[in-house]
């Protein structure tokens, strides 16, 4: 065995927990806390905003490792790269946890975010790579049992991350929660450093791998390659919304399971669980019994994968239904979520993998792979383009920016006829540090009474229900607005909802909604974990919002008010969009994957091999 793979492992291990960690929890951090991590509470996030710069982020982060795999098939080699870019990724954390402590913490995270995608361009398109490397004609025979314990060692680190750092920012706050994976990344770049002589190093392949990249081959390679990862990419569009849309649905599901309550971050780790049952079952009993009754290439896997994907995201639009009609559906909808999500990344993903591997041309081993992780990029770009194509201009975020940039404290907009002094128009006031505190529009007083009569509902509620359509079209009665056109309750929730007015232009769904949203809290569980018995009295947020309050006293502030600033497209509609352009893929993919002409480069006997990391680590 080779001296450095427990040096290679170890480090895979910490740099996952870390990455993973930090991911798991991102959304929810930029929809729930980023507003509230300075001194003067900001505007919170929506969370189609949220999922838009978290799928954005991704993009990044699998964009990258195509200049990182240039740079070390050229110039520096592996090593070298990993253990220079590691560093920078370990200061990426730092900004993370350091964000709050001094200056606005949005510069800080935006700083962090950054730096890690720059970090992680040099590492993962290399550390698979990397593994390969050490092995040579002689103990070539045991990459498989080590290629098993990288892969382990990325699906626990990604599985214990995913279930404590929810908890640490649920408890402990964001500083903590990342923090610690920062921790784990420093720890990780240690291990790699400490096992700087044990490791074969292999250098760089200069010229040779610019010729061979730009040979008839190689060219051709790339080209027949990109086909198959334009569909992969859709893939990754949907699965990468783990982090975010099924993040976002959990927290209005009923998340009791296995005897305890869990956080909405919390479901992610199960798909590391997951794959690592799911490997052996698929390769040593579901692709042999199908292979019986239908022979299995790579390429009827992967299709057989996309469809399955399909299923999964309509699975999630049935539970958003659900969720949709006032519903408290059952987590258990996105277990079966989950297991149909990881059979299609056992399908698509890994075999997506090993398949461009033996298609790529034995010099652009990395540069292969990292066109694979742009796949990545592409599908997660497509996701974020969704969700910022579905948000409504926030009117009230306009007149924040105008607020500050004239010192104004009071902002008056015209409404949509574009003319002030008409009954559309919009009033903010705001306070010494230009923090939004009142918002004034014709309806309002309308709007506040009936949202009076929804809260005393929700609150008489044991289990904080809100009203069905027809129990709120009763508390409506025949009210109207200034343009004679009924108020408009929206369920978004069992436990939110919307009341409000179409606006001056008469249409639903436009910048010029203008209503009231309402959110009432679920009743606290009680929970029997371990890690519990280690928790403070009450949750970071609650503290942090309890002491920002002490801090000022301008009383309430209008923060439950809007002006546009909604979704195009929200709630079962979104899943199901996914689903039917997930159906498509995978059925122009049958099409494609029947032509489909295959050549491998396969490795001579004094040729050295490379692992493959399946999750691109």
């Amino acid at each position: 065995m080779p001296p450095g793979i427990p040096y290679i492992v170890g480090n895979e291990a910490a740099e996952r927990f870390s990455f993973y960690g930090m991911k798991a929890i991102l959304t929810v951090f930029m929809y729930k806390y980023l507003w509230l991590m300075d001194d003067v509470p900001g505007i919170p996030m929506s969370r189609a905003a949220a999922s838009e710069n978290q799928h954005l982020f991704t993009f990044a982060v699998y964009f990258t490792p195509v200049v990182g795999a240039l740079i070390a098939d050229i110039f520096f080699g592996k090593y070298r790269t990993i253990i220079a870019l590691s560093i920078v990724y370990c200061a990426g954390h730092a900004c993370l946890a350091a964000m709050g402590i001094a200056g606005p913490a949005h510069w800080w995270m935006l700083a962090g975010l950054g730096l890690i995608c720059v970090g992680s361009g040099g590492i993962k398109p290399c550390v698979s790579a990397h593994v390969g490397d050490q092995f040579g004609s002689e103990n070539r025979h045991l990459l498989t049992r080590v290629f098993n314990y990288f892969y382990w060692s990325i699906n626990l680190g990604a599985f214990v991350s995913s279930l404590l750092t929810p908890w640490l920012l649920e408890w402990y706050g964001p500083h903590w929660a990342f923090g610690i994976p920062g921790v784990l990344m420093a720890l990780a770049t240690l291990v790699f450093w400490m096992g700087r002589r044990k490791f074969a190093h292999i250098p760089p392949g200069g010229k040779r791998f610019v010729k061979e990249l730009f040979s008839g081959d190689g060219l051709v390679a790339i080209g027949k390659l990109t086909v198959i990862y334009f569909f992969i990419a859709i893939f990754w569009a949907l699965f990468d919304q783990t982090a975010s849309s099924w993040v976002i649905q959990a927290d209005d599901m009923d998340r009791r399971w296995m005897g305890r309550e869990w956080l909405p971050s919390q479901f992610q780790a199960l798909n590391p669980i997951l794959v690592l049952t799911f490997i052996p079952l698929f390769t040593f009993v579901v692709y042999p019994l199908v292979d019986r009754f239908f022979p299995l290439t790579p390429l009827r896997k992967i299709s057989i994968g996309l469809f399955i994907m399909a299923a999964a995201f309509a699975i999630m639009a049935l539970a958003q239904e659900k969720i949709d009609a006032g519903e408290q559906p059952s987590i258990g909808w996105q277990v079966i979520g989950y297991c149909l999500l990881t059979a299609s990344e056992v399908m698509v993903s890994i075999v997506g993998l090993e398949f461009a591997y033996t298609q790529a041309p034995r010099a652009m081993k990395s540069v292969i792979m990292s066109f694979f992780l742009l796949s990545v990029a592409v599908g997660n770009l497509l996701t974020a383009g969704v969700n910022h194509f579905i948000q409504l201009p926030d009117e009230l975020l306009r007149a924040d920016k105008i607020a500050k940039q004239e010192k104004s404290r009071e902002v008056v907009l015209p409404g949509f006829d574009g003319e002030l002094g008409t009954v559309d128009d919009i009033a903010v006031g705001y306070d010494e540090d230009f923090l939004r505190m009142t918002v004034d529009f014709v309806d309002k007083a309308a709007i506040e009474s009936i949202a009076e009569k929804i809260s005393a509902f929700a609150e008489a509620d044991a289990e904080h229900f809100i009203p069905s359509q027809e129990q709120a079209q009763a508390m409506i009665g025949g009210a109207v607005d200034a343009w004679d056109q009924p108020l408009v309750y929206t369920v978004v929730s069992s436990r939110r909802c919307r009341i409000g007015t179409m606006g001056p232009d008469k249409t639903k769904n436009t910048r010029w909604d203008m209503g009231k949203v309402l959110e009432f809290d679920a009743p606290e569980e009680v929970s029997e974990s371990v890690l519990d018995r280690f928790r403070p009295a009450e949750p970071w947020l609650e503290m942090r919002v309890r002491e920002l309050a002490a801090q000022r006293e301008d009383g309430a502030r209008d923060d439950d008010l809007f002006v546009g600033g909604q979704n195009k497209l929200e709630g079962a509609r979104y899943f199901w969009l996914f689903t039917w352009l997930m159906l498509g893929t995978a059925i122009i993919f049958v099409v494609v994957a029947k032509y489909y002409r295959a050549r491998e480069y396969l490795y001579e006997a004094d040729d050295e091999p490379v692992a493959l990391d399946p999750h691109g680590g």
